[in-house]
């Protein structure tokens, strides 16, 4: 990847999002994070593809001799969606995944997967090399089997040249302009639901700030305080 090209921001128009192998045998494996945060994180990667109308493909290995399905709460958020299957632990070796890729026409690929020393790393080497692709590597959506592996994983990729991101920071790369209102919305909706202290924080300040209803489905009363009599003894 040229130098010019790393200091493209990633736009909803130049880039496209892979989701490799996050099924539940895959994520027991993962020691590298805690991997309920981790799921959280690829879900809220993939409702930002959704909001962004981003071109994405998951894709499974070996789903029901050995991984088991993609995560439902993944799968909900595009309806519908096929996930392509491989036997290979390298994405880029079944043709789907390639033709999926191309006929995207986006060269920045954004990915999270499992793991990230062999399926993450593997199709991230052979992309750039065979498919001159530039690869944007979600750290907080991708595990390892312990953090060693992890971190050495992603440290062999960015000596490789690929560029090491959070799922956040994509989503508000997307973004990039509060002045989008067509997509700030649903962006809040995101940061409230997965974004941890930070959507804590936005809920806050709609509430008590702003004097938003509270973000339930339903209204909840709250009962006043009453104050039971003090017995000194």
């Amino acid at each position: 990847m040229s130098t010019q090209s790393k200091l493209e921001v990633l736009t909803p128009k130049n880039s496209q999002l892979i989701i490799i192998d996050h099924q539940p045998q895959m994520a027991f494996g993962v020691q590298s994070m805690d991997r309920q945060a981790m799921k959280n994180n690829v879900v809220g990667l993939a409702k930002a593809a959704k909001i962004f109308d981003v071109p994405t493909t998951i894709t499974t290995v070996e789903s029901e001799s050995f991984s088991g399905f993609t995560y439902p709460e993944l799968l909900d958020v595009f309806p519908g969606k096929q996930t392509l299957e491989r036997t290979s632990m390298n994405s880029w070796d079944d043709q789907k995944v390639r033709d999926a890729l191309a006929a995207n026409g986006r060269k920045k690929v954004v990915v999270a997967g499992l793991w990230t020393e062999v399926c993450n790393t593997t199709f991230a080497l052979c992309a750039m090399l065979e498919g001159d692709y530039q690869i944007y590597m979600v750290a907080d959506a991708s595990g390892g089997t312990s953090k060693e592996a992890h971190d050495y994983a992603m440290q062999r990729m960015v000596q490789a040249g690929v560029v090491p991101v959070t799922w956040q920071q994509v989503l508000l790369e997307w973004q990039r302009d509060w002045k989008n209102r067509d997509t700030y919305d649903a962006v809040m909706k995101v940061a409230k639901e997965h974004s941890g202290a930070y959507g804590m924080g936005v809920d806050y300040a709609y509430t008590m700030v702003h004097k938003a209803d509270q973000r339930t489905a339903t209204k909840h009363e709250s009962l006043a305080p009453v104050h039971a009599p003090v017995i000194e003894r």
